[in-house]
């Protein structure tokens, strides 16, 4: 049960690539699946990813995935099957103003690789695909099943202020009169957090429970720095 993430602007060729990768990943033994994005957004798409990696299938997602925190949803997900994954970036196409502004993926985050970049007009590197999807050993179990080393209780400690403190500035903003539209900056991030829509203390609490149950799945002090930018980008993409 392989995952293929795919990830690029529009217009570079994704759902082309997609449609190569079933072909050549697939089989009688070994069927492959293409899970695009549709109706539902981000949530609706990890949701058909997560119940597809319960079977012996190859699954392939055809999505932008620009922000590095859905790329790490799927990452998690995939850690949390047992199964082996890899990214495939499509370079180029355009940018459309009405998208999330694409954050290029790195192969030094781990939730990027194994990583490979095509060009439109580039073979796919099906060997080295198919290597580290078929080949490579099944990733660790979650921390979760295992005795937490004691890093783990500072990230754990570290994610619930930081988420805490996200909210607590998302929620000044408007109750100091922030409009959708206007960005809402948190003390010490560079990020920000454009509002599309108010929103009220449930909502923001129940996108809070959630982003700590992805995070636990890989308590790691490499993300400690990131938290609160990931936690933004997040929402960002949580309440479009």
């Amino acid at each position: 049960m392989p995952l293929v993430v795919l990830c690029g602007t529009r217009g570079s060729g994704k759902s082309r690539r997609a449609a190569e990768l079933r072909e050549a990943l697939g089989g009688p033994e070994r069927p492959a699946h293409v899970v695009a994005e549709a109706e539902g957004g981000r949530a609706a798409l990890l949701a058909e990813v997560e119940r597809r990696l319960g079977r012996r299938d190859v699954v392939i997602v055809d999505a932008g995935n620009e922000l590095r925190s859905v790329r790490y949803e799927l990452y998690c997900a995939a850690r949390q099957a047992g199964t082996a994954r890899c990214l495939l970036h499509c370079a180029g196409g355009a940018a459309d103003p009405a998208d999330p502004p694409f954050e290029a993926p790195d192969a030094r985050n781990r939730w990027d690789r194994p990583l490979f970049t095509v060009g439109a007009e580039e073979p796919l590197p099906l060997a080295a695909i198919r290597a580290a999807l078929f080949e490579s050993r099944p990733p660790p179990p979650h921390r979760a099943t295992r005795a937490q080393p004691l890093q783990s209780a500072d990230f754990l400690h570290r994610l619930d202020r930081v988420t805490q403190e996200v909210l607590a500035a998302v929620l000044a903003a408007q109750r100091g009169g922030a409009q959708p539209g206007q960005l809402v900056r948190v003390p010490g991030v560079a990020e920000g957090l454009q509002l599309s829509r108010p929103l009220g203390m449930a909502e923001l609490s129940r996108l809070r429970r959630q982003f700590i149950s992805y995070a636990k799945m890989q308590p790691s002090d490499e993300n400690l720095p990131q938290l609160a930018s990931m936690f933004l980008q997040y929402l960002s993409r949580s309440t479009q």
